[in-house]
């Protein structure tokens, strides 16, 4: 397990021995409540998927297993670009949880700057997406689809996949199946499902977690990563919960860092 100590100002980092990587350095629902105030004035139509990617950020509807799937893409600057495209899975829709959540979307910033194109979408039941919640089983088959989409439209591309709480479990759970080329967890919920019958990816992999997180326990993060091989590099952020708030720029750059050398050539 990779082992370094990253600042909050620049990202950089430093050794330590107790095979971690920490941040030097708590939120209610509300905070990911306050997505759906947005989702909530959408009415107008989504426009349908092209056959190509999309070369400038756009929203559109994505034909899925519960019927529409609302897809947000967006791609990097033209000189960082690199032959990848990561998708990213939102928290729980049943706490508010979707695409637009803050930590989803610094992740989706991490990753865009990083080279890589992005995909985001909300989860059947979620915004302009139908459907009715799955409790993972359904957000799988939604993952599987827009997996699949971004294979279509770029079959070249490394396929990275992403996600905050709720969707880090969609994301992990997929990993394997979907052939991921890398995986970033940021507060997986370990001890809320059973993350023992889930096999590791066999790809690098990352795992963020909050030291104070007030809604997934961490030391049941930390014990679940005992058990599993291989073992992905951790990043444990102290005096940090669940929704990062006032440390989300720690978090960009940390994920930056950590997956630089994971990246896939430029396009």
């Amino acid at each position: 397990m990779e082992d370094r100590t990253i600042s909050p100002m620049d990202g950089r980092s430093g050794a330590h021995g107790d095979g971690t990587v920490r941040v030097i350095h708590a939120c209610s629902e509300a905070a990911i409540r306050d997505d759906r105030k947005y989702d909530s004035r959408m009415s107008d139509p989504l426009p349908p998927a092209t056959a190509a990617f999309p070369d400038s950020p756009t929203t559109f509807a994505l034909p899925g297993p519960a019927g529409t799937l609302e897809v947000a893409t967006a791609v990097p600057e033209a000189g960082c670009a690199r032959a990848g495209t990561a998708v990213i899975c939102h928290p729980n829709p049943q706490q508010g949880g979707t695409m637009r959540n803050k930590v989803v979307t610094m992740l989706e910033r991490s990753l865009r700057e990083s080279g890589l194109t992005t995909v985001r979408f909300n989860f059947r039941g979620v915004g302009a997406s139908t459907g009715t919640f799955d409790n993972g089983d359904g957000e799988s088959g939604d993952l599987v689809a827009v997996a699949q989409w971004v294979r279509k439209c770029r079959p070249a591309d490394a396929l990275w996949l992403a996600g905050f709480s709720f969707g880090s479990y969609v994301a992990l759970r997929n990993a394997r199946s979907l052939g991921a080329d890398a995986l970033v967890l940021v507060a997986p919920p370990a001890g809320m499902y059973d993350f023992g019958q889930i096999a590791a990816p066999g790809c690098p992999w990352l795992v963020v977690q909050g030291e104070e997180d007030e809604v997934v326990d961490p030391q049941a993060v930390f014990d679940w990563i005992e058990t599993v091989d291989p073992k992905p590099a951790l990043i444990r952020m102290p005096d940090t919960g669940h929704f990062f708030h006032r440390r989300l720029m720690d978090l960009r750059g940390a994920v930056k860092n950590a997956v630089r050398g994971w990246l896939p050539p430029p396009r």
